[in-house]
């Protein structure tokens, strides 16, 4: 702790002063920010400069699947650095051929040639393009209850409120809504209601768009920061067979819920779907370096077999990452870590959350599968009112600022947007890790059920 100093708010390290100073930080005002200094890390633990422990239950930013400085994952990447750091996208190099053929082996049907990007948005940047161009058209379908990145195309595919900024934005973007049972846009009072209702939206949205316009469909299978919206048994297929009717391109945003996060290699295996593409990154390589691509189906890759694809990126299949990718898959596959996210989810993580539901009113409910759940908090669970106001801030937010702040008081990192306590925990999460970060959120929702109408009697 060399270098502290104090000021009004105790002591401040060197880093935390140049922090202040120099750093600009993403989607915050910059004169509110009072971030921690991390310096350490390992498993599903993290440490600040002063010693302080946190169980990080987002895995970050639901990225780091694999947790916090595998050794051997460390070790691959010092090995590859030893041998060659960089080389540019138009060679071939071990590292980069492997990666993808591993991550094409993990995809479904026929999806088996990979563009490699630096993250998730310019993934969706890339499959965009490609499917304009596979079918001339330009339109896009994209759900309102979704985040696809903050590049000029992604935001603009993005439905939720950080797009308003940029509008207006990338031309040819319709959004439409998807499934969300527990507050369906189509009053639905089942899942197989809210399946057949929400699929009728969407052929009704495509008819009067005009199916001959529209180029791709782009949707999170599992819906990630928006809610954690796991789709009703059928919507996923419903959404093939509309595309196909169509010669639609199906775009599966998979940048969150892929790799093991929600139990499968990609989540649209739980439902047995095929989409012409696939968007990753996050937890390919759980975030060690910056990694990111677009698995293509092989009717869309020949489309540019004698016709250049006009895209491309100075650090697209960096050799550090993609050897960081290819150790991440060893590792996935030899200790079983998709496995153990599917039964330890189901048996462990996702019960132990379904519990706080029969015990605290400010639960409206709680949904996920795997390693990815969402706590929705309501003021009245018979109007399903929420705890705090549809993109709410200052102090509209305070009751879902005071459960969060409780949390990290006690040493446990949530996620919170909107009314919902997001539980992404790193895929090795012990057991014992994962009993006492739900018993701390327990403990935290005192204070939202101080804030409903059972609350306040």
């Amino acid at each position: 702790m060399t270098g502290i100093q104090l000021d009004e708010h105790g002591p401040r390290s060197q880093a935390y002063r140049d922090d202040r100073a120099h750093v600009f930080h993403s989607w915050s005002a910059q004169a509110h920010l009072d971030p921690l200094v991390i310096t350490g890390g390992e498993g599903a633990w993290i440490w600040d400069e002063a010693g302080n422990r946190y169980l990080d239950f987002s895995s970050q930013l639901m990225n780091v699947n694999i947790g916090h400085q595998h050794p051997r994952l460390v070790a691959a990447i010092a090995e590859q650095v030893s041998r060659l750091t960089t080389i540019s996208p138009v060679h071939a190099n071990p590292a980069r051929s492997e990666a993808a053929r591993l991550i094409a082996s993990k995809a479904p049907g026929d999806l088996d040639s990979v563009f490699f990007t630096n993250g998730g948005a310019e993934a969706n940047e890339n499959a965009i393009r490609m499917a304009r161009l596979h079918t001339g058209r330009q339109k896009v379908l994209a759900t309102y209850r979704s985040y696809h990145g903050a590049t000029s195309g992604a935001i603009t595919l993005t439905g939720e409120p950080r797009r308003w900024p940029s509008e207006p934005g990338m031309p040819g973007v319709v959004h439409f809504w998807g499934p969300y049972p527990y507050r369906s846009a189509f009053h639905s009072t089942s899942d197989a209601e809210e399946t057949e209702r929400a699929l009728a939206h969407l052929a009704d949205t495509i008819m009067v768009e005009g199916p001959h316009t529209i180029a791709a469909v782009i949707l999170e299978p599992v819906v990630g920061t928006n809610g954690i919206l796991v789709p009703p048994p059928g919507y996923l297929a419903g959404v093939r067979e509309l595309c196909d009717q169509h010669g639609i391109v199906f775009i599966a945003d998979e940048v969150m819920a892929g790799f093991g996060r929600c139990g499968e290699w990609f989540s649209v295996n739980h439902w047995d779907v095929t989409p012409d593409l696939i968007c990753f990154a996050k937890g390919v390589n759980s975030g060690y370096l910056p990694l990111g691509g677009v698995i293509i189906s092989r009717r869309i890759a020949s489309t540019f077999d004698h016709r250049p694809y006009p895209g491309g990126l100075t650090y697209s299949g960096h050799v550090l990452a993609c050897a960081s990718a290819v150790a991440s898959i060893g590792i996935f596959e030899d200790e079983g870590i998709v496995e153990r996210a599917r039964t330890v989810g189901g048996e462990v993580l996702g019960p132990a959350l379904m519990k706080l539901a029969s015990q605290h009113p400010s639960v409206g409910e709680v949904r996920g599968l795997g390693f990815f759940w969402a706590i929705e908090l309501v003021k009245d669970r018979s109007t399903r009112e929420p705890l705090v106001p549809f993109n709410a801030s200052g102090p509209d937010a305070a009751p879902m600022a005071e459960v969060v702040a409780a949390c990290r008081r006690k040493g446990v990192l949530v996620f919170s947007h909107f009314n919902r306590i997001h539980v992404a925990p790193p895929l090795v999460t012990s057991t014992d890790d994962l009993l006492h970060g739900v018993s701390v959120i327990d403990e935290a929702l005192s204070r939202a059920d101080a804030c409903t109408v059972t609350g306040a009697r």
